[in-house]
């Protein structure tokens, strides 16, 4: 799958909990990298405000991600928040063929799967809220839960945060601008991706 590939790390699965940041960073590195591309996930869920089918994700219903499930059209997939979450196998292998380092934007149990797939192809980065607070006041913000989901989130945020010792590297987003710079150093030492 990488005989193309001029990089030492293929891919960049960045993870964090709901309101963490992960999805902003990756649109700056495919701002700053343009040698990378972004895995556009496939998910149950509805969009929120101005997402675009293709663009964020590929919004599919349940029964047509079940026929992906059994199709094996996922590199790893799961269940969060109620719904259903998947990255395309072939998308995946096509990028990566073609010499491009691919950013993938996932939960803990999808940067479990992708390395358990890709190995030392793949570089892991947890990025952590300033705080449990901050993070409550940035979910607050948005305005797309009930009280009820956004505690749920919130306790899964707690779960997920324990396992940030198990990524290569943990990133503290507490200034948008130094934690991007943390993280291009990151990806400039691991990936061998020019400045």
């Amino acid at each position: 799958m990488n005989s193309n590939n001029p990089f030492r790390k293929h891919f960049i699965a960045l993870a964090a909990p709901s309101g963490g940041g992960k999805t902003t960073l990756c649109r700056k590195l495919l701002q700053k990298y343009p040698q990378a591309c972004l895995s556009i996930s496939f998910t149950t869920r509805k969009p929120r405000g101005a997402e675009r089918n293709g663009v964020d994700y590929h919004f599919v219903d349940e029964a047509e991600f079940q026929k992906l499930i059994q199709e094996n059209a996922f590199i790893e997939w799961a269940k969060v928040h109620g719904n259903y979450y998947g990255t395309s196998r072939v998308f995946l292998e096509e990028q990566c063929s073609q010499g491009k380092l691919v950013l993938l934007d996932v939960d803990v149990q999808g940067v479990d799967s992708l390395k358990e797939a890709f190995g030392a192809r793949c570089l892991s980065v947890f990025v952590l809220p300033p705080s449990m607070l901050e993070l409550e006041k940035r979910l607050r913000a948005r305005q797309t839960e009930s009280e009820e989901k956004l505690q749920v989130r919130l306790q899964n945020a707690r779960d997920e945060m324990e396992r940030a010792k198990d990524f290569d590297y943990r990133v503290v987003n507490h200034d948008l601008n130094e934690s991007f710079a943390e993280l291009c150093s990151i990806v400039e030492k691991e990936v061998g991706i020019a400045k």
